[in-house]
C-alpha cells in the first residue's frame, strides 16, 4: 500500500496522550521510561511493556511518530505519516524528554532504537536500551537478510515519500520468522500499520551521505549506560548490524553492554518472547543501580 505525501504536524507537539503520560510520570515522582516504537508499529505495541514497568515502579511513556493515528483502524486509512524523516522523530522524541522533570531512562525497538542512541547522544538519558536498532552512520555492515527484508521500501524510489504496507509474507519474513505461523498472523492482524518509507531511505544512505541526519553522537560522556539488545534469529537487524552498533557504541566512556535474546526474531518486543526482551531490560537497568 503507497499513500502521497502530505502536511504533517510539528515534531515538537505532543499528542493529547503523551502530554497526559508526561503529566501523570511528572506527579507521580517516580524515574520515568520512555518507550520508542518503530516502523510498522504504533506506541500501542508497548502496551505490555508499560504495564510491567509500572509494576517494576517506573512511570511510563510511550511515544508517538510525528503523524502517527490514534490506532491501528485508523493507521490503516490514515496518510499523515508520509514523508516522516529520522530528525522529526528524534526530535519529537527530545521534545517529550525535556517535558519530563526527571531524565528518563530511554527504551527504544528497530528504528525506535536508532532514535533512543540519537537523543542519548544529546545527553537526555539516564540510561538507554536500543532493541534491534536500525543502524547509523558508520554501522557498515550489509547482511543480505536485512537488505531483502528492507526491499518491499527500497525497492521502489517513490516510497520515499509514501507509507508502505507489508504483505503477511514480508512480514513473516522481517518480522515474525521465529514465531509460529499462527502467532506470526495474529501480530500481523493485530500489530502491523503502513509506516513511513522516508527512514529506511535515510538509513540506507547515511554512510555516503555527508549530511546525513542519521548520526548519532556515540561519544558524548553524558550518554549514559547503554543496553544493546539483539535477537538471535532477526531478520532486519541481525547480529552483524546490532553488534557494529555495540562496537561503535563502547568507543563512549559510559557503560555498554550486549545481549543476545536466543531463539528472537525482530518481534522480540510484541511477540510471545517479549517477556525475556523485558527481563534483559531490567537486569541492566537494575545493575545500574537504576
Amino acid at each position: 500500500m503507497s499513500r502521497s505525501t502530505i502536511t504533517r504536524p510539528a515534531p515538537s507537539v505532543l499528542s493529547a496522550r503523551e502530554s497526559a503520560q508526561v503529566a501523570a510520570a511528572n506527579a507521580s515522582g517516580r524515574r520515568p521510561v520512555v518507550l520508542v516504537h518503530g516502523l510498522w508499529l504504533l506506541a500501542s505495541s508497548w502496551d505490555a511493556w508499560k504495564s510491567r514497568f509500572e509494576d517494576e515502579g517506573y512511570a511510563v511513556v510511550a511515544v508517538d511518530w510525528p503523524g502517527d493515528a490514534a490506532d491501528r483502524e485508523a493507521a490503516l486509512t490514515d496518510e499523515t505519516l508520509a514523508g516522516t524523516s529520522v530528525a522529526e522523530v528524534a526530535d519529537h522524541v527530545a521534545a517529550v524528554v525535556e517535558g519530563l522533570d526527571q531524565k528518563p531512562i530511554l527504551i527504544g525497538h528497530s528504528f525506535g532504537g536508532l532514535l533512543v542512541q540519537m537523543v542519548a547522544g544529546r545527553g537526555l538519558a539516564e540510561a538507554t536500551v536500543a532493541i534491534d536498532p536500525a543502524p547509523s552512520r558508520g554501522v557498515l555492515p550489509l547482511p543480505f537478510s536485512a537488505l531483502k527484508a528492507a526491499f518491499p521500501v527500497l525497492g521502489n524510489p517513490a516510497n520515499r515519500g509514501r507509507t508502505v504496507l507489508l504483505t503477511f509474507d514480508e512480514f513473516r519474513y522481517g518480522f515474525a520468522n521465529a514465531v509460529p505461523e499462527a502467532e506470526a498472523r495474529e501480530l500481523y492482524e493485530t500489530q502491523h500499520v503502513p509506516a513511513a518509507g522516508r527512514p529506511l531511505f535515510q538509513a540506507a544512505t547515511a554512510n555516503v551521505w555527508p549530511w546525513t541526519v542519521v548520526r548519532a553522537d556515540k561519544k558524548n560522556p553524558e550518554r549514559g549506560p547503554m543496553l544493546v539488545v539483539t535477537g538471535e534469529k532477526d531478520n532486519i537487524v541481525p547480529f552483524a548490524l546490532a553488534n557494529a552498533a555495540f562496537k561503535r557504541q563502547s568507543r563512549n566512556p559510559g557503560v555498554t553492554e550486549l545481549v543476545e535474546i536466543p531463539d528472537a526474531g525482530h518481534s522480540l518486543v510484541i511477540d510471545s518472547r517479549w517477556s525475556a526482551t523485558a527481563d534483559a531490560a531490567l537486569t541492566f537497568l537494575r545493575a545500574q543501580g537504576l
